[in-house]
């Protein structure tokens, strides 16, 4: 099976302080620690475990700049087999639209059975999958949280829906999946596997390569754009209860009822 993983270099949120900067239109990068989106790195682990056991192989994607290029090389030494770096200028500014345009251009370009993206990434909207697999106009599943292949034509997809309920679904291939965390455990990438893939060579595709009109990406094709960021005002603190388990539910349940929350 040949599976395509989109993944995304983001700020690490583990590593730095994120602040926003004065004029509001971006968050403060100096001196930031990036690292592989965290819900992609699900999605690269699953790939390699349905090659691992079905055959095939994994390619890893991003669209950024070059140092996108090392989230491609991590993903390698972790198992991914090939690794397609997407830069351009023309790609720069582009909306969730524009990103599922490049990508859908490198779909096309290669025979995938299936393709992969994180349930979302930093900015927090989880709209490319979905706008991908309607561009590509092939079956889409989000937010998947069990994959199950049946055969060369269907997988078993688990979805994981309100409530916290499961749902069972079985999709034709090719398609597109956002996983969803939790849905294994990636493996740990050691620094063998890095120096491993530190010299292969790894394709750099602009929007000729990929038969894309400028204009339809990038800010000039951007149907949404960004107002500024903010950091909303904090509200009243929270209390804290103190005592043992019966002294504290007995405080919870007094509180409730006269905030109105039990009657």
């Amino acid at each position: 099976m040949e599976i395509l993983v989109c993944v995304k270099r983001v700020p690490d949120t583990a590593e730095n302080e994120i602040t926003v900067r004065k004029d509001g239109k971006d968050i403060v990068r100096d001196d930031l620690v990036y690292s592989v989106n965290e819900w992609d790195n699900y999605a690269v682990e699953e790939a390699i475990q349905i090659v691992e056991d079905k055959g095939g192989s994994v390619t890893v994607v991003t669209v950024g700049d070059g140092d996108s290029e090392e989230v491609l090389r991590r993903e390698m030494a972790m198992g991914a087999d090939n690794g397609i770096l997407l830069k351009d200028d023309a790609f720069v500014g582009s909306d969730g639209k524009g990103i599922a345009t490049v990508l859908k251009g490198v779909v096309q370009k290669g025979k995938y059975d299936l393709i992969l993206c994180g349930a979302q990434a930093d900015d927090g909207a989880g709209q490319v999958g979905g706008m991908l697999a309607a561009l590509l106009d092939v079956p889409y599943a989000s937010l998947v949280n069990s994959v199950k292949v049946i055969d060369d034509k269907k997988l078993k997809v688990g979805r994981e829906i309100e409530g916290g309920n499961q749902e069972m679904n079985e999709i034709t291939l090719p398609c597109v999946l956002s996983i969803q965390t939790g849905i294994n455990e990636p493996r740990y990438v050691g620094i063998r596997g890095i120096r491993k893939v530190a010299s292969v060579e790894i394709p750099v595709l602009g929007a000729s390569d990929l038969g894309l009109d400028a204009g339809a990406v990038g800010k000039a094709g951007a149907k949404v754009k960004l107002v500024d960021y903010f950091v909303p005002e904090l509200g009243a603190g929270a209390e804290m209860l103190e005592g043992s388990t019966e002294e504290i539910t007995e405080k919870l349940i007094e509180l409730l009822k006269a905030k109105g929350g039990l009657k």
